[in-house]
């Protein structure tokens, strides 16, 4: 059974815990959009601090995280759709690779949708290293469609594929 709840700060040890086994397996992959400097605790911290953190749990354990938030980098707009729309934007989504493959990050994913809902919004935005085949797969299965390739200043050298979903 899963659950998605608000992170808290005594979720932290557990969050890095994900990142530090998910960081080599990005790399092994060709996938360098996170390093062993980001993401990292103090990104998380301001990430409850704000409200906008949540994670999923199986078993009464942290299996994913994800950030939900309105905060859209300025190369969004580079992006196929409107830069002045506010949207929920998925950032530093990790799941445990104990349990990859089995719905955590649609789960997160959901809950993006639930806050956009809530707030009245109808874009869901996400962005994703254009090596990590994995969430290339995963958004369009869950009705996100592909609106472009944009490169981020504080990633140079990196290039990223971005997902919008629109609600009805």
């Amino acid at each position: 059974m899963l659950t998605v709840r608000p992170a808290t700060a005594a979720d932290i040890p557990a969050i890095m815990d994900i990142v530090r086994r998910v960081v080599p397996l990005m790399q092994a992959a060709g996938n360098f959009q996170w390093e062993a400097d980001y993401p990292n605790e103090a990104v998380f911290q301001q990430d409850i601090s704000r409200q906008q953190l949540w994670v999923a749990e199986a078993d009464g354990a942290v299996a994913g995280v994800a950030a939900l938030t309105t905060d859209q980098d300025p190369e969004y707009a580079q992006a196929d759709w409107d830069p002045a729309e506010t949207a929920i934007v998925t950032h530093r989504l990790a799941v445990d690779p104990a349990v990859q493959g089995r719905g955590v990050a649609a789960a997160l994913l959901a809950q993006a949708e639930h806050l956009a809902a809530a707030q009245g919004l109808q874009s869901l935005r996400v962005d994703t290293n254009s090596e990590n085949k994995a969430t290339q797969r995963l958004f369009p299965k869950l009705g996100y469609r592909f609106a472009g390739e944009i490169t981020l200043a504080f990633r140079p050298g990196l290039r990223f594929y971005c997902y919008e979903k629109r609600l009805a």
